[in-house]
Formats: structure tokens, sequence, C-alpha cells
């Protein structure tokens, strides 16, 4: 198996990085920049952007930075690349092949697409086409209910009814290059990832999977990584906390043989 992948996530919620719970609690922790400066220090394999604001006005605390809108969310894709010197993708409010182009063109390596992706799933085929494969990431937010995960969207809002192991298999077949799977359930809980769940897509599936949701100590990771044969496995919260940090956690999951880059 290639080298598997950790990747801390980053959610911005009106130009600040906030922590995430349920998708409905969120307190505002750090600077939207000054974070992405920060895990280059790490040695990150990879670094993620989700953004979650719903009005899309965005204050980063300077005057000059300040942008009334959704458009010049490139403000801030700009100030981030310019620090950010490892693969970068940015999610949230992708509607248009436009979009796209706007998060790439100015410095995102990949793009994450969500509800749009559900709604108009055409907008993979166009945008894998346009710029392969590998820079598509198909999110997925999903519950369980009555012991079936559903796809869910608008912010985790709207339960479609969908099965969110069907859906992903119509994605791959559009040209997703990666399915960025996340627990609603888990998230911000740190009660560990949803082995089972991860499990059945990853033996459907044969693009690589990123499980989201439920990070809460350094043995989750080991736990998923050894019962799962997923691609990669992303967390907010917990590389929050020095003590928690991300070298930390790759530094102990190679010491227990996982082959993590």
């Amino acid at each position: 198996m290639l080298k598997r992948r950790l990747i801390p996530v980053l959610n911005i919620l009106n130009g600040h990085i906030v922590r995430s719970e349920h998708f409905n609690v969120h307190q505002k922790i750090g600077n939207v920049v000054n974070q992405a400066a920060r895990y280059n220090e790490w040695d990150v394999d990879e670094l993620i952007y989700l953004d979650i604001s719903r009005n899309r006005t965005y204050d980063l605390g300077r005057d000059d930075l300040k942008v009334k809108s959704y458009n010049n969310i490139e403000d801030i894709i700009k100030l981030i690349s310019k620090v950010c010197f490892m693969p970068l993708a940015f999610g949230g409010g992708i509607k248009t092949l436009e979009d796209i182009d706007l998060r790439i063109k100015n410095g995102a390596d990949k793009v994450i697409i969500n509800t749009e992706a559900f709604r108009n799933p055409e907008l993979i085929r166009i945008a894998s086409e346009k710029y392969g494969r590998q820079a598509i990431i198909v999110s997925i937010d999903y519950r369980i209910i009555e012991d079936s995960p559903l796809v869910h969207t608008q912010f985790g809002q709207f339960n479609t009814g969908v099965s969110a192991l069907q859906w992903a298999r119509e994605a791959e077949a559009l040209g997703a290059g990666e399915v960025f799977l996340n627990s609603i359930d888990r998230d911000g809980l740190a009660t560990g990832f949803d082995i089972s769940t991860i499990n059945e897509f990853t033996k459907e599936l044969k693009i690589p999977v990123i499980s989201c949701g439920g990070a809460g100590d350094l043995d989750d990771f080991y736990e998923i990584f050894t019962k799962t044969n997923c691609s990669a496995v992303a967390a907010g919260n917990i590389f929050h906390f020095t003590e928690r940090a991300y070298p930390r956690a790759k530094k102990e999951l190679k010491k227990e043989g996982i082959n993590v880059r």
C-alpha cells in the first residue's frame, strides 16, 4: 500500500479558524493565515481548508483584508498560499466551474466540492476533465440513520435520504479523485472514528478515501490505520492543542509501524 496521509483540517468561519462540533457549534481559535504558517513548521503532508461561512463575509482582523463579497474569497486563498508550502485543498461554497478556476488559479492544488456536487453531479465530470481527477475531491457529510449512512447537504442540515455509499460510487464514476468522508455524528466529540462505515467505503471504492470526524487521541489514529484501508485520515480539533500536535502524532504512528508519509 502507498504511504498513508495524516491531514489537518482547518474550518474557516467568516475569516477565522474555528473548532467545530456537530457542524453547528463553533469556537473561534485562530487566524486563518497564521495557522498555515504553523503547519509548515511541522512538515505536514497536506492541508485542507473548509470555508463554512454562511453569509460569505470575511474579516481577517485588518481593514485592508476585509472583503464583502464571496467572489473575493480569492484574497484569503492568496494569503494562505503565500505561506503554505505543502499541497493545499480548499473547499466550501463551490457552485460552478468558475469557482473551481478561482481557487486553483490562486494557489489551491485541489478543490473539495460538497453540496453542489450532489445537486449538479455533472460539475464533477467537467472539473475532472479540465484539471485531472487528482484535483477533485468530493466531500460527503453523513449521519447514521436506521443503521445506514445517509448524505446530508447544506452544512449537514438537510437529509437527502440518499445512501452515502451509493453517492460515493456515482461520484467516483463521474471523475472524483478522492472522497472526503465526514461523520456529522462524531464531529468534534473525540469519540473515535466510524470504523464500520469507513470499511464499507474502502471496500467498494477504487479511489482514495479520506476519513474525518471523531479523532480524540493518538490511539484513534492508530486504530483507523490498522482496522481500515483508508488512504488518509483528516482531523481538526485535535491538532489545535500543542500537547497533541501533528508531529507527535506522526512520530507515534511511525513508531507503531504505520506506513505514514
